[in-house]
C-alpha cells in the first residue's frame, strides 16, 4: 500500500546510498575498462547491456499492469536513451555509444541530481519500491555505460557525431510532439509545462521554454565535444610533424 511506504526525499539516506553506488561503480568501470583484455571488456559490455535492458523490461511490466497512455508508452528521451545504450554496450557500434554519451551524460545524469521518482497516482515512494528500483537502476546504468565507453574504453566523439546526436534528438522531439498532439499526452514536456514547479518555470514560457532547452543542450555538447577534437588535431598535428 502507498500509505505505508515511505516517501522518497531527495538527497535523502537512499538517495545518498544511491549516489555512493553510482560513483564508486563509475569508478571501478573505467578501472576494468582500461585494465582488461578487449575479449573482457566486450563481455562486461554485454552483460552490463543485459543488465539495462532486463531493468527496461521490468519497469515496463509494471507500467502495463496498469496502462495510462499519459506514462505507460516508452516515448521519454530517458527511455530511447536506455535502449540506445544497452545497444551501444553490446555492439560496440559507433553512432549508438555516441547517442549514449550526449544523452547518459547530460539528460539522464539529471535524473540522479534531481530525482522525479514515482508516478501522479503511486506517489514517490522510497526503497524498496519498485518505482524506485527500476527508476535508479536505469538511470545508473545509462551513465555508467556513457562513462564506461568514454573513459573506460576510450571511445570519443567528434563534430560530425555531434551535428548526428542533435538531429536524432531533434527528431525525436518531432515525433514525440505530434504524438502529443494527437493522443493529448504531455512526454518530454514537449507540448505544455508540468502541472508542478520546475526548472522550465525559469526559462520562459511555451514554446520559449523549449527553444532555450535547445540552445542549453546545444551550447553544452558543443563543449563536450571540443576537448575531443582539440585532442585528435594535436594527435595529426604531432603524427604530420614526423613525416619527412
Amino acid at each position: 500500500m502507498v500509505s505505508a511506504q515511505r516517501e522518497f526525499a531527495a538527497y535523502g539516506p537512499s538517495h545518498l546510498v544511491v549516489l555512493a553506488i553510482f560513483v564508486a561503480g563509475a569508478a571501478l568501470l573505467v578501472w576494468l575498462g582500461r585494465r582488461l583484455p578487449e575479449s573482457r571488456n566486450r563481455l562486461l559490455g554485454r552483460v552490463l547491456a543485459v543488465l539495462l535492458l532486463g531493468a527496461f523490461c521490468v519497469a515496463l511490466v509494471y507500467k502495463l499492469i496498469r496502462p495510462d497512455i499519459q506514462t505507460s508508452v516508452p516515448l521519454q528521451l530517458c527511455d530511447v536513451a536506455e535502449l540506445t545504450a544497452a545497444y551501444a554496450l553490446w555492439s560496440q557500434r559507433h553512432w549508438a555509444y555516441v547517442l549514449t554519451y550526449y544523452w547518459g551524460l547530460v539528460l539522464s545524469s539529471q535524473a540522479l541530481i534531481t530525482p522525479d521518482v514515482g508516478t501522479p497516482t503511486e506517489g514517490a515512494p522510497d526503497f524498496p519500491h519498485h518505482l524506485f528500483v527500476t527508476f535508479f537502476t536505469l538511470h545508473v546504468l545509462v551513465v555508467w555505460a556513457a562513462i564506461y565507453s568514454t573513459w573506460g574504453r576510450r571511445n570519443r566523439s567528434g563534430w560530425r557525431d555531434y551535428r548526428f546526436a542533435f538531429l536524432v534528438t531533434l527528431a525525436w522531439a518531432v515525433f514525440t510532439f505530434g504524438f502529443n498532439a494527437l493522443a493529448g499526452t504531455n512526454y518530454g514536456y514537449l507540448n505544455r509545462k508540468p502541472p508542478t514547479a520546475s526548472l522550465l518555470d525559469v526559462l520562459g514560457p511555451w514554446p520559449v521554454y523549449l527553444l532555450t532547452e535547445v540552445a542549453v543542450v546545444a551550447i553544452v555538447w558543443a563543449l563536450m565535444t571540443w576537448p575531443w577534437e582539440r585532442i585528435r588535431q594535436r594527435g595529426r598535428r604531432k603524427v604530420d610533424e614526423r613525416m619527412p
